[in-house]
């Protein structure tokens, strides 16, 4: 995991799990925050461990009911 300061924002710069991108993620993330992969596009939910760690699963999609 890398620091990059952009813009007086750091970011932890992360692979994307699918094609080895690189997704930049702001040092002030949340659980559950959604992130995309700007190379292929996936989506991911952002975990982060009780130690610390910031990691990566791929973001669940949830169907609409439209009321149903």
């Amino acid at each position: 995991m890398l620091l990059k300061h952009k813009r007086e924002e750091l970011t932890f710069l992360l692979k994307c799990p699918e094609c080895d991108g690189d997704i930049e993620v702001p040092d002030d993330v949340i659980s559950g925050e959604i992130v995309s992969c700007p190379d292929c596009g996936m989506d991911y939910e952002v975990e982060i461990t009780e130690e610390g760690d910031i990691r990566l699963k791929p973001a669940e999609i949830e169907g609409e009911d439209w009321g149903e």
